[in-house]
């Protein structure tokens, strides 16, 4: 039996912090299993997922504590998956001018239909003529199974008109998936 472990890591960025992460849990019989981790601001941040046997769950996440010696925080979490419903998986795309509260209101809105936000990635980039600051997200979107899409499409149109941004929704991925 294996227990799957959420870990979050942040510290003052430098050589050598992956490869310290991944050695406690190579240590512990665990496996790395997915993980999306980044500089930011002269930070190092994450987050990853590893599975380790039942047995060594406790050992390991003593070894990560250890790791706070070294300046890096760690928090662990055990993962207790529920299988979910049926759901649908869409991405959402968003360019814009650069202004407060864009993610606000668009989560806002994915949460008041009930649409759970899988990743989000957003960054900053120069526009190509002006060099004014665009914003990017690309969003995951689980959809309980009786979330109309075209009704969902309306709403961030409005919304995009709203926010003086463009808005994609890819539903080629508009298939049933189970947690």
């Amino acid at each position: 039996m294996s227990a799957s472990l959420v870990l979050t890591v942040i510290g003052d960025d430098r050589p050598g912090l992956v490869e310290s992460l991944s050695q406690a849990v190579a240590d512990h019989g665990g496996s790395w299993q997915e993980s999306h981790m980044a500089h930011l601001a002269g930070k190092f941040a994450g987050i990853l997922r590893a599975e380790v046997p039942t047995e060594r769950a406790a050992s390991l996440e003593a070894a990560l504590r250890q790791l706070e010696s070294t300046g890096l925080q760690v928090v662990v979490e055990a993962s207790h998956q529920t299988p979910g419903g049926e759901a649908r998986v869409l991405l959402l795309e968003l360019v814009g001018l650069d202004h407060p509260g864009i993610v606000r209101d668009i989560s806002h809105a994915l949460a008041a239909r009930g649409i759970n936000v899988d990743e989000l990635t957003t960054e900053l980039t120069n526009a190509p003529m002006s060099g004014e600051l665009l914003f990017k997200a690309r969003v995951k979107l689980r959809l309980p199974a009786d979330t109309s899409i075209d009704d969902l499409r309306a709403t961030l149109e409005a919304l995009a008109n709203d926010l003086m941004v463009d808005i994609t929704l890819d539903d080629s991925e508009d298939s049933p998936s189970r947690d």
